[in-house]
């Protein structure tokens, strides 16, 4: 038998509110297990689309790197622009795919605080597509669950 983690997520999580909550005498105990019931279930849709949203997220940082790299004036900022566009992921583990996007977000900050100081309308497209990355990353993230 292979246990498939999204499908026994699933199953608790359903378990949990169709069998046991209504046996709970106090409405903190079923609301508690109610709510852990929820984390699963929130839980099971990330285990699902863990490493997909991370590369698409990774790789729409990368590609912002690349286009931006033209409007910065700071020459290491530039180099390491450069370096983060040419690379990819090297592993599907959700940890590395993850320790990658916090390196790339750190540069995504660094990238922002230095086009705020540049004039021009270049740089202002540069911090739109920051701003309008930003908002798609925050829409990647979203649950089904929405902000529980």
């Amino acid at each position: 038998m292979k246990p498939d983690p999204a499908r026994v997520l699933e199953t608790v999580s359903m378990m949990l509110i169709m069998e046991f909550v209504p046996q709970l005498g106090s409405s903190y105990a079923q609301q508690a297990l109610s709510g852990s019931a929820t984390i699963l279930a929130a839980a099971r849709e990330e285990l699902d689309r863990a490493a997909g949203r991370r590369i698409e997220e990774n790789r729409a940082l990368r590609r912002l790197f690349a286009e931006a790299g033209v409007v910065v004036t700071d020459a290491d900022l530039a180099a390491r622009l450069a370096e983060a566009a040419a690379g990819e992921d090297g592993s599907l583990l959700v940890s590395d795919l993850d320790r990658s996007n916090q390196a790339l977000r750190g540069l995504l900050i660094r990238l922002h605080v230095h086009v705020e100081q540049v004039q021009g309308d270049a740089a202002r497209r540069v911090e739109a597509a920051i701003w309008d990355e930003l908002r798609a990353s925050t829409e990647r993230r979203r649950t089904m669950l929405g902000n529980f």
